[in-house]
């Protein structure tokens, strides 16, 4: 049985430069920190940093959440991320856009009002 979502990993062959990078996007630093793994724990789940793996943006696509899209993607470019596919409300008050980071993968992020943080679990 699923329990949702807990992880999810990015390939960062440039480790060092993926860190920095990730750090000032969350504007927080790793609380896992090891040569072949670095994790952020990003409101309750985690964003993985794996330097072994090759980037890409096809693949599973995951979505973090974020209150104002606009502005979290005009950060993201400001940080040297580049637009995949731009804000787009989907409905029902929901917004969701993709960047590439600037180590070639794909980084979703939604903007969701309904998303009810007590059923996480």
């Amino acid at each position: 049985m699923f329990l949702g979502l807990r992880t999810a990993i990015y390939p960062a062959p440039d480790l060092a430069a993926a860190k920095i990078w990730y750090s000032k996007v969350l504007e927080a630093e790793p609380y896992f920190d090891q040569p072949f793994y670095v994790g952020f724990n990003v409101g309750g789940f985690e964003l993985g940093l794996l330097p072994t793996a090759q980037p890409g943006t096809n693949g599973p696509q995951a979505l973090w959440g974020v209150t104002l899209i606009e502005s979290t993607v005009a950060r993201l470019l400001e940080l040297g991320a580049t637009v995949i596919e731009p804000v787009t409300d989907v409905g029902e008050g929901i917004k969701v856009a993709a960047v590439q980071d600037p180590f070639g993968n794909r980084l979703g992020i939604i903007e969701n009002p309904n998303f009810n943080p007590n059923t996480v679990r």
